[in-house]
């Protein structure tokens, strides 16, 4: 057993642990970045945001040979596709971008160590290596980075074949025939759309009485509208009880949310995104008296420290959005409040995006949480049908949606389903960040033929007097 000494140890090497790392390092603290995997970037990179976005290009790109091109006078004949080379260009994608992330911390001198960690006491990290070797890391302070793993439902067992989570649904070897996605939300309907663009009959079973829960309603009942029309279903208001494996296929029992009136689905291929939950197992908070509150989130202050005085957590351990960028903006506020900085974050300034085609893309509150407090605002909404640039791009679904405040016009929240949303929600990001109200938004300059012309004209729209519609 070998001892080291830091000023700081970060358990967990995703978007949050890394980015905590890094930003130690540049303050000059000695780091040490401890990670169960091989290769660094978390969930994220490795199996989740990264890898799905290579198959959602590779996919869409084949269904615009398919369908989209005869548009633009350009005749391509038959399209096929080669699944193995779209996966192994998913995989060589994921192995670039963790070697990246590899050389950031050698870069900034921070100790890589791959092994389990797990805390031993205040101030003190073990971590078990690949070949059973133990250290001890001795440190001032600890951050918890460890992520999230998918969430599983009673009667359906992950088996990885029939059976999948978001990870195995990333490595399919073949196209279902039929595939059934338990959860309505971002993971399920992109990954839905990845498989129905490639041919599968692709179902969506959803508990609620509406897909993506908690995001704008209008937004989500578009949403839905347009997936159907590239061929995905939905069953809303359902629960699922059970899903049994039969005959290499998977037959999935349906109860009506309500009226207790059953149905059932058959299958190749089941995925369960019903959500995520933070991964605590093994980090040892049980030794430091550490206590996780419901559903499995570790308790923090403004400073991300713990209960326990010296040991912090970020990321999708503790309460806010499961998001990859949400992460690293925990980790450098985490690390800069240690170093005397005044770092502090706002969860409702964080963008969320689906990446569907089209995107969805939203940040600040929705109509429905705006009317539930009681505050009066104007709604200010322009379509992309009237977007110069989306008529020649031939992108014209979806439209942008600001909400301001009635009597001051500060920008409360926007909402946008269109082409590139993700791209350009930033923009509306920064406008919430800096008190921005529509007006001024309105008379901000976008260049034209551009998609974000339909931000002004949604903050036009605010005050009555969109141009181009």
């Amino acid at each position: 057993m070998s001892d080291f000494s830091y000023d700081l140890v970060v358990i967990g090497g995703g978007p949050g642990g890394y980015v905590a790392a890094i930003r130690a390092a540049q303050l000059g603290m000695t780091t040490a970045c401890v990670d169960l995997r091989g290769s660094l970037g978390g969930t994220c990179l490795n199996v989740g945001c990264i890898p799905s976005k290579a198959l959602l290009q590779s996919s869409e790109h084949y269904a615009e040979a398919s369908d989209g091109l005869a548009k633009h006078g350009i005749n391509v004949g038959n399209v096929g596709f080669n699944l193995d080379t779209m996966m192994d260009r998913k995989n060589e994608i994921v192995d670039s971008l963790t070697k990246g992330v590899e050389y950031l911390l050698k870069k900034n001198h921070i100790e890589h160590l791959v092994g389990r960690g797990r805390i031993v006491a205040r101030g003190v990290v073990g971590v078990t290596l690949a070949d059973g070797e133990e250290l001890l890391l001795k440190t001032k302070r600890i951050v918890l980075a460890t992520g999230s793993e998918p969430s599983v439902i009673s009667g359906v067992e992950i088996d990885n074949r029939n059976i999948v989570t978001s990870e195995g649904a990333l490595d399919l070897r073949a196209v279902p025939k039929t595939l059934v996605v338990i959860g309505g939300g971002y993971i399920g309907l992109e990954l839905g759309s990845v498989w129905s663009r490639l041919g599968a009959k692709v179902v969506v079973v959803e508990f609620c009485d509406r897909i993506v829960p908690g995001m704008d309603g209008e937004i989500a009942t578009n949403l839905q509208r347009i997936l159907r029309k590239q061929g995905l279903s939905f069953k809303l208001g359902r629960k699922v009880s059970s899903a049994i494996v039969k005959d290499s296929m998977v037959e999935v029992s349906l109860d009506k949310v309500g009226d207790g009136s059953s149905e059932h689905l058959s299958a190749d291929v089941v995925l369960v995104a019903v959500g995520r939950k933070p991964y605590t197992l093994g980090l040892g908070l049980e030794e430091v008296g550490l206590k996780t509150q419901d559903g499995g989130f570790i308790d923090v202050s403004e400073s991300f420290e713990t209960e326990v005085p010296g040991i912090f957590a970020i990321g999708d351990l503790v309460a806010g959005p499961m998001l990859a960028h949400k992460a690293e903006e925990d980790g450098m506020a985490c690390v800069e409040a240690m170093a005397g900085h005044l770092s502090q974050l706002d969860y409702r300034k964080v963008p969320g995006v689906i990446y569907t085609a089209p995107e969805v893309a939203v940040v600040g509150q929705t109509e429905e949480e705006l009317k539930k407090e009681g505050i009066q605002f104007r709604v200010g909404k322009f379509p992309f049908m009237a977007n110069a640039r989306s008529r020649v791009i031939g992108a014209t679904d979806g439209f942008v949606k600001i909400l301001a405040e009635e009597k001051t016009k500060l920008i409360k929240g926007v909402h946008m389903i269109g082409p590139d949303a993700g791209t350009m929600i930033g923009e509306a990001v920064l406008a919430i960040e800096m008190g921005t109200s529509a007006e001024e938004l309105a008379r901000t300059c976008h260049a034209h033929p551009t998609y974000a012309e339909a931000i002004k004209e949604a903050a036009l729209a605010v005050g009555g007097r969109a141009i181009h519609i």
